[in-house]
């Protein structure tokens, strides 16, 4: 549907005729004598079909050209059928530990054994793509936390920046303390109640600038829950040199499931133990039954300025009108 913003200027279409005829000359009396000019020889040698028919053509082309200058002023637009936008149903940051450590190859799938972060991705993907209405965010971290995806719709996105993250990029450590920071500091200002962050990791604070503790208290003072998930296997089976079985092992020794049970408990949240990929996926369906909260639908029209397009057209048309007039110059 097109509709006009400055409908106003189509009472500008007579203005054109209105200066002409304020001030145009007045018709001077005929005289008693008429003496004849070179002028007069001129206009009687050209012929009376010649110049009029071309000054009637200049007219209409300056007319036109007027009324789509005024179309343009009024600034046409279509405005296009309403579009439901997505409903925020909470705003999300995940938080997620590539550090070193996280390359370790405890976690089975179908027999094989694969990287923690290989694993961590591809369940935390399908979470991602879940979440629709959702604001979802993305912080990475080792020895430092970065944000690498702010609160946005678009999940594929978000999902990506995360499947393309490499372990070990933010360095070797693991600054829980920061990464809670961080994810808190992009939340406190929305104004969503239902703010959430889910952090995953494999080890201990042991870096950092502010500690899980108080972090976590920051995020309480601004209603934000956190759900920590501690992941990786309790034992693993070393190869010995000489291939035998070798010696069991804990590959999860450096989790710290204290903290992170305190950083969840002061904000109201949970923590998870992700001991292989079943319990982690399981542990993401948990999360991703939160209830939405609920508000009013919103819709918006797409509107699309079309006054280039008259405006364009005058432009042509003034150029013809130049070009007809010199045309007509030269012929004569």
């Amino acid at each position: 549907m097109i509709e006009w913003i400055w409908i106003w200027s189509f009472a500008l279409l007579p203005l054109p005729m209105i200066v002409r005829w304020l001030f145009s000359p007045r018709r001077r009396q005929q005289a008693a004598l008429t003496v004849p000019t070179i002028n007069t020889f001129s206009s009687v040698q050209a012929g009376p079909g010649t110049e009029e028919p071309g000054r009637r053509w200049r007219l209409v082309l300056l007319v036109l050209a007027w009324v789509l200058l005024v179309i343009a002023a009024a600034r046409p637009q279509w405005t296009g059928e309403p579009i439901s936008l997505p409903q925020s149903g909470r705003d999300l940051m995940l938080a997620v530990d590539i550090s070193g450590s996280m390359a370790t190859e405890d976690m089975a799938v179908n027999g094989r054994f694969i990287d923690r972060l290989t694993v961590v991705k591809a369940v935390v993907g399908e979470f991602i793509e879940a979440r629709q209405g959702d604001r979802v965010g993305l912080v990475l971290f080792g020895t430092n936390a970065y944000l690498q995806a702010p609160l946005t719709f678009d999940l594929t996105s978000v999902n990506r920046l995360l499947v393309e993250a490499p372990v070990g990029i933010a360095g070797g450590k693991t600054a829980i303390g920061d990464a809670i920071g961080l994810a808190v500091k992009r939340l406190r200002l929305r104004p969503q109640e239902d703010k959430v962050i889910i952090l995953l990791t494999d080890g201990a604070n042991n870096v950092g600038e502010v500690a899980p503790q108080k972090a976590a208290e920051l995020a309480a003072f601004d209603k934000i829950k956190i759900y920590t998930i501690g992941v990786g296997a309790d034992e693993m089976r070393m190869p010995s040199l000489f291939g035998s079985l070798g010696r069991m092992t804990n590959p999860s020794a450096d989790l710290d499931e204290d903290t992170l049970k305190e950083v969840a408990s002061v904000t109201n949240g949970e923590y998870y133990r992700a001991k292989d990929t079943a319990k982690l996926q399981e542990i993401y369906a948990l999360i991703d039954e939160l209830e939405p909260i609920d508000q009013d639908p919103e819709t918006y029209r797409p509107i699309q300025a079309l006054y280039y397009w008259p405006m364009s057209a005058a432009i042509i048309t003034f150029a013809l009108f130049l070009l007809f007039g010199i045309w007509l110059k030269h012929r004569v």
